[in-house]
């Protein structure tokens, strides 16, 4: 076969295959999960030798979080890591820094973690605020974590300190989620309720349960679907997108543009469940809903009013002789600019009225225009004229709209330039001049003109030195 033949036949086999090579432009965006932190605050305080159920509490709780650990080995993009406190001094006397990061995050350490355990001590005091602030060192940087810390205890804060302000402080500043708190032995809900989700283990069984169900929280996200509601409460709206912020931090912590999928209903997202969210959704003007709470593993409807109708701002004729005219859109009767639309993009706005301030030369008002739902409301203003005007020498002027008996300003003439062009509205103008090199007010002159739609006006000024 000669070189010609071989270098046709592989061509021909390549337009046979290209068909089953992947496209780029289908292929689907790789979502990165965000990487999950665990500090488990554990309490080896001198009261941990008790008698609880079976055995010692330190026993009972060592060994039922091992279990839990064991399990976790093999997780990925799980990373955890044991702060203590009460194990380092005796008590008597009181020592409220008692506290230490054991093992830091790091993957693949349950193993270190274990063996630390399986070496507490319980000697000291119960330092839970002062514990709780410390961990704030304990989360190395990071932009895609969440944050997460499980405290165990016995007893509650002996040292003064607060523990349900440190909480929020955590929160507020973005370094940990609401963590979650297992009481040992009797019931202390009424002293962590503040710190965040409390779980009483009064015995053995309920102790496991509940790190069962704070792992399985910590791990898993839930399912929750935005309804944007039109005037009939149908969730027909869509196409816009929603910011899920911390309801205690502030913080972004999802940004989704709302679908509709292939079924015909809101498309469901995926979202941590242990956070309170305040949801904003950016229609013109946006809506929002504060202190959204998701119950882990259950599917949760979030519902909004969104009714949106279409605002469409066009020049008579098509004109083309404006390539960008822009109009502020306000909600009637305010003066907070909500939107600048330019001219022949169609925008969405809520159900409404509005107030529009074309800026054109001169300016337009155009007040009381109504957005309904679903509908397309057209406000257009006339085809503008051309004003070209030439000077003679440089100097002062301006240019004016002549409204029934009153001169509204328009524009100041440039003063050292001997030729300028405008898009104007049609109407009766005035340019009022005088040259810079005659000082005396009876050399203002006046040229009366007017601007037609679609007509270009050349107007000469001339005055002498």
């Amino acid at each position: 076969m000669s070189r010609y033949l071989r270098h046709i036949t592989f061509v021909l086999f390549l337009l046979a295959a290209s068909p089953c090579l992947p496209q780029t432009s289908q292929l689907k965006p790789e979502i990165k999960e965000p990487l999950t932190r665990i500090l488990f605050v554990f309490d080896a305080s001198q009261s941990m030798y008790g008698q609880w159920q079976s055995d010692e509490k330190i026993r009972i709780a060592r060994n039922l979080l091992i279990h839990i650990l064991d399990s976790l080995k093999t997780t990925p993009n799980l990373e955890m890591a044991l702060r203590v406190y009460g194990h380092q001094k005796n008590y008597p006397p009181q020592d409220c820094d008692d506290t230490k990061l054991e093992v830091p995050f790091g993957q693949n350490n349950a193993g270190k973690i274990i063996n630390v355990l399986k070496t507490l001590v319980p000697k000291g005091s119960t330092p839970i605020a002062y514990a709780l602030e410390q961990s704030q060192n304990d989360f190395y940087p990071c932009d895609n974590c969440r944050n997460i810390i499980v405290l165990i205890t016995d007893g509650i804060e002996e040292c003064d300190g607060d523990p349900c302000a440190v909480s929020r402080a955590l929160q507020k500043n973005g370094v940990a989620m609401k963590p979650f708190i297992i009481g040992i032995g009797r019931d202390f809900r009424n002293d962590f309720e503040c710190v965040g989700t409390y779980y009483d283990a009064s015995n053995e069984e309920e102790f496991q349960s509940a790190l069962n169900i704070v792992i399985s929280q910590a791990l898993n996200s839930t399912t929750a679907q935005v309804n944007l509601l039109d005037t009939d409460g149908n969730p027909t709206e869509t196409n816009v997108n929603m910011t899920f912020y911390d309801h205690v931090s502030g913080q972004v912590k999802y940004n989704f543009i709302h679908t509709i999928n292939n079924k015909g209903v809101p498309d469901t997202v995926r979202i941590d469940p242990l956070v309170t969210y305040d949801l904003v959704v950016h229609t013109l003007p946006p809506v929002n809903l504060d202190s959204i709470t998701l119950t882990p593993g259950k599917h949760t409807i979030i519902a909004l009013d969104a009714p949106q109708g279409i605002l469409d701002l066009k020049v008579g004729n098509n004109d083309r002789t404006i390539k960008e005219l822009y109009c502020i859109v306000r909600k009637a009767g305010s003066m907070q600019t909500l939107n600048i639309q330019t001219f022949g993009s169609p925008a969405k706005y809520m159900t409404g009225i509005y107030d529009l301030e074309v800026l054109s030369l001169p300016r337009i008002y155009i007040n009381n225009v109504v957005i309904r739902q679903s509908h397309t409301t057209t406000v257009e203003i006339p085809q503008p004229g051309i004003l070209v005007v030439s000077k003679s020498v440089n100097g002062y002027g301006s240019l004016y709209l002549e409204s029934g008996n009153e001169l509204k300003w328009v524009y100041d003439l440039k003063e050292n330039k001997l030729q300028e062009s405008f898009v104007l509205q049609p109407g009766n103008y005035r340019i009022i001049f005088r040259s810079k090199y005659l000082s005396q007010t009876l050399y203002t002159i006046e040229k009366k003109f007017r601007i037609d739609p679609g007509v270009t006006l050349n107007l000469k000024i001339y005055q002498a030195y």
